[in-house]
């Protein structure tokens, strides 16, 4: 019976350093851009996220978080997105 414990107790430590290992292979991505309105600051911003996420050879993970603010000309927003190695 203890060597089943000792074994389950191996698998399961094994299983959480894998967990560990694929979760420090993702990034928290990120594009930013300041435009004249708010929906091409949106765009833009998003665009420069998928062109990190594509030059590093990631793939994308969740839901895109937006931020914009006004800027001194026009509107800056910046758009996050977690992203793992492929």
């Amino acid at each position: 019976m203890r060597i089943h414990l000792i074994a389950a107790a191996s698998i399961l430590a094994a299983c959480g350093l894998s967990a560990g290992a694929q979760a420090a292979s993702c990034v928290k991505a990120g594009g930013e851009a300041t435009m004249i309105t708010e929906d091409l600051a949106k765009f833009m911003a998003n665009a420069a996220l998928n062109n990190q996420i594509s030059a590093n050879s990631w793939k994308a993970s969740g839901k895109v978080s937006m931020n914009c603010s006004a800027a001194t000309v026009g509107v800056h927003c910046i758009a996050h997105q977690k992203a793992c190695k492929s």
